[in-house]
């Protein structure tokens, strides 16, 4: 009898994964991580017995949490990436030439080591890369104390509990203000809208207290159960809803990288959302 990944995310449903290989499973000091292969998704990174990413679907999320703001402030030079053990987003942003350089602060040294051994495909060669640096450490700690600016600031982090929750709060919210001064952008991701509403309303309304423009846009990961996901954007000066296709094509053009998912049309669409996550985000 096959052994199941139930993922306890939620209590009222359950997502359930074959697990036809355990890779990996041990606790680090922050959090249960494991690894293991399914037939249909390739290797899966869960922690605290959520589910991740996986082999099969990652671009969707790393394309458009990384392409998207990139080309939506069209002068990208430094990034702060907070969290994203799994290297996808190190990866996608330094696929753009522009990129001076690329900070990831990951508390949890464990899940960078294992998907560096055990799902390669994600980092790729980002950690050889000189433009890229990697801090294993706190987030809330290193946007407190850092005097730096960053023209994009991705935060890659799990749902609003255990070490990824100070990453929630008014206070974290303001720290990336002051990094972005000058019409840089900060996203982030907030779930799955429709099983969790309150934690994308929550996060909109703390992003616009604190900065003039916030809001949210939407990408389909599969692995991510209950349809869209919901990825929220914040600026002092950049409109992300209003970078036209047009404005964005011929750029995109120019840089020749290839995506599976991003293209200039979705960069677009992204902002159409369906009436309830306009709902939630009024």
């Amino acid at each position: 009898m096959s052994a199941w990944f139930n993922e306890t995310l939620y209590t009222a449903i359950r997502q359930s994964l074959r697990i036809d290989k355990l890779l990996f499973r041990d606790k680090s000091p922050f959090q249960e991580v494991a690894i293991f292969e399914n037939e249909m998704m390739g290797r899966v990174l869960a922690l605290d017995g959520i589910i991740q990413t996986s082999e099969k679907d990652e671009f969707v999320y790393h394309e458009m949490l990384t392409h998207l703001p990139m080309m939506a402030h069209g002068r990208v030079r430094r990034i702060l990436i907070i969290g994203g053990g799994d290297g996808g987003v190190l990866r996608e942003a330094l696929r753009h030439k522009s990129v001076e350089k690329a900070v990831m602060v990951e508390i949890d040294g464990m899940v960078v080591e294992q998907c560096l051994r055990l799902m390669p495909s994600l980092p790729g060669k980002a950690y050889k890369d000189k433009r890229a640096e990697l801090i294993i450490g706190d987030g809330i700690d290193y946007v407190r104390k850092s005097k730096d600016t960053f023209d994009l600031i991705v935060v890659d982090s799990t749902d609003p509990i255990g070490p990824a929750e100070v990453l929630f709060t008014d206070e974290f919210y303001r720290h990336c203000r002051r990094l972005t001064r000058g019409g840089g952008v900060v996203v982030k991701q907030t779930g799955v809208p429709i099983h969790q509403g309150p934690e994308l309303r929550q996060a909109v309304k703390r992003l616009r207290k604190i900065f003039p423009k916030a809001g949210a846009y939407i990408a389909a990961v599969p692995l991510y159960y209950g349809g869209f996901m919901a990825l929220t954007w914040a600026s002092d000066r950049a409109d992300l809803p209003a970078t036209s296709v047009a404005t964005v094509r011929k750029p995109w053009a120019k840089l020749g990288i290839k995506t599976k998912y991003y293209t200039p049309e979705i960069q677009y669409g992204a902002f159409a959302l369906p009436r309830f996550i306009k709902d939630l985000v009024a």
